[in-house]
């Protein structure tokens, strides 16, 4: 069975909004090597559409990038990508599937099949999930930055506090803090 691995970038005051991190070449190679270590992406519609929006542009070399860009976007665009969705259920980028039906079931039958593991990139599916606990790993990258607004992780709230077991922490030259964490059953 493969592992649930959720990963995004934070800020040091809880904010998820994309545009909040440093997007770099350090950064990009992590999360290039984030999906290299796993056999799928997961994503609820609304970050599917963010990505879809860009990305396959950049990978057909439609959008002019940095070279660490066109390499993640080359190797995201080969990954099987699985979506949550209960507004859409088309998704035409390349490799992409709709996961529908109860959603405990779909993603441990998604874990099941999936050896490499997933790697789940939502901020609002992650907290959906990890109230059904089925997230197994955190890596985040904790964003130098304070924004005071924006979108935070967990704004629903959880039932039980996460106890979590520090794997790995690794700082960027850029400033950011790559932390690894694994859930403490």
């Amino acid at each position: 069975m493969g592992r649930l691995t959720f990963s995004i970038n934070i800020t040091l005051d809880g904010c998820v909004d994309h545009q909040q991190g440093i997007a770099d070449d350090e950064t990009h190679a992590f999360f290039t090597r984030l999906m290299d270590e796993s056999g799928a992406m997961l994503w609820g519609r609304i970050t599917y559409e963010m990505m879809e929006s860009y990305w396959p542009a950049v990978a057909r070399g439609d959008t002019d990038a940095p070279p660490a860009m066109r390499e993640w976007a080359a190797k995201l665009d080969a990954k099987p990508k699985y979506v949550v969705s209960t507004k859409r259920d088309r998704f035409p980028w390349t490799n992409s599937h709709h996961l529908s039906g109860d959603l405990a079931t779909a993603i441990q039958q998604l874990k099941d099949s999936t050896p490499g593991g997933v790697l789940l990139g939502s901020g609002k599916l992650a907290a959906a999930l990890d109230r059904m606990e089925l997230i197994d790993e955190y890596k985040l990258l904790v964003q130098p930055r304070i924004v005071g607004r924006g979108p935070t992780l967990y704004e629903g709230g959880l039932v039980d506090t996460r106890r979590l077991e520090l794997v790995s922490v690794n700082p960027f030259r850029n400033g950011v803090v790559a932390v690894h964490y694994r859930r403490d059953h």
